[in-house]
């Protein structure tokens, strides 16, 4: 892992000292868009890579790209971009049975190291096994130069965890589900470290903290070998809104972000759901439903819809089995609470 200013600009030696690659004969991934810019940037010192574009995030693309690369010796596939690409890449890279080093040019969500290419397919979008990054890049000057909007849906989606780990937590004691403790602690620690970080979007301090808060996530979720680590609650609430509202869907970071807030709350957890909802306000992201475009009554269709998106993952909403007339309330007070 290797997370500072000027990263990119080192990847070649990067590579060579880790002893992925020490030929240069790399399959390296990349968008169509501002993947050929860095391209051009990269391009010179790596003579013996080959490149490829990336034609979206469906299956069928991932699949394109694996049968492009499987002529080719290489010594590693290097997933060069957002989570698109990396997501291709990781799934292409286990396809031809090759280690994949996923190199970061924005930090939106924990998919950059996580075990799972979520990819659009017929039915909608799925999550698809694969193995972990053998390395993760993150330079620091690119993720400046990415829309900040992005920053912060990464920033949601890792004080999610807090959320996630207690719901995980939750299962253990009502259900006796198996709980894996240095996942489970790699997790949280990941969500309490952004959580409590008092830099900005902007800071090179704080970011680093972001990306490796990021990469956590995705080794605790390969330790457990599920999402469990980083997926509560919170994500059951932003997958419904993403299937019952398509198209007005926010980024996964705030929508995860504003869920793991309301799922504190429900759990009576008044203080830390207070210290989410500040922490999201503070990095400009938003702690209730209005902020996103989205009613009242609308998001309270989706609190209830959510543990249908997971079956079988037992949350604070499943231990709850609210209705529609207590969750309307509990979410009519959590507003209130924020507010003040």
């Amino acid at each position: 892992m290797d997370i500072r200013p000027g990263a990119l600009d080192d990847l070649a030696g990067i590579l060579a000292d880790e002893r992925i690659s020490h030929s240069g004969r790399l399959a390296i991934a990349v968008s169509g868009g501002s993947g050929a810019r860095l391209r051009e940037r990269v391009a010179p010192s790596l003579p013996g890579a080959s490149w490829f574009e990336v034609g979206g995030g469906t299956i069928d693309d991932a699949v394109r790209l694996a049968d492009s690369m499987k002529s080719g010796h290489y010594d590693a596939v290097v997933g060069l971009g957002g989570g698109k690409v990396i997501d291709c890449a990781k799934y292409s890279a286990a396809r031809i049975g090759l280690p994949m080093v996923a190199v970061a040019t924005n930090l939106s969500h924990d998919g950059v190291c996580s075990p799972v290419s979520i990819l659009d397919n017929d039915a909608g979008r799925g999550s698809y096994g694969v193995p972990t990054p053998i390395a993760v890049i993150v330079d620091l000057d690119v993720i400046r130069e990415a829309p900040m909007r992005f920053v912060r849906s990464g920033i949601g989606d890792a004080l999610s965890n807090i959320s996630a780990v207690a719901d995980w937590e939750l299962s253990k004691r009502v259900n006796g589900e198996q709980l894996d403790g240095l996942a489970a602690a790699m997790a949280r620690q990941a969500g309490e470290a952004v959580l409590r970080h008092p830099g900005g979007c902007g800071d090179d301090g704080f970011l680093t903290v972001l990306s490796e808060g990021l990469v956590l996530s995705g080794i605790a979720m390969s330790i457990a070998g599920h999402t469990r680590p980083s997926s509560g609650a919170c994500h059951e609430i932003s997958h419904a809104l993403d299937l019952l509202y398509p198209g007005r869907a926010a980024s996964h970071g705030e929508q995860v972000g504003l869920g793991a807030a309301f799922a504190m709350h429900l759990r009576g957890d008044q203080e830390e759901s207070l210290l989410l909802a500040e922490a999201l306000r503070r990095h400009g992201l938003p702690v209730v439903a209005e902020e996103i475009g989205f009613s009242d009554d609308e998001f309270v269709r989706a609190v209830e819809f959510a543990p249908e998106t997971r079956p079988g993952r037992y949350t604070i909403l499943e231990h709850l089995e609210l209705s529609p007339a207590d969750t309307r309330k509990a979410y009519g007070d959590y507003v209130a609470a924020v507010a003040g």
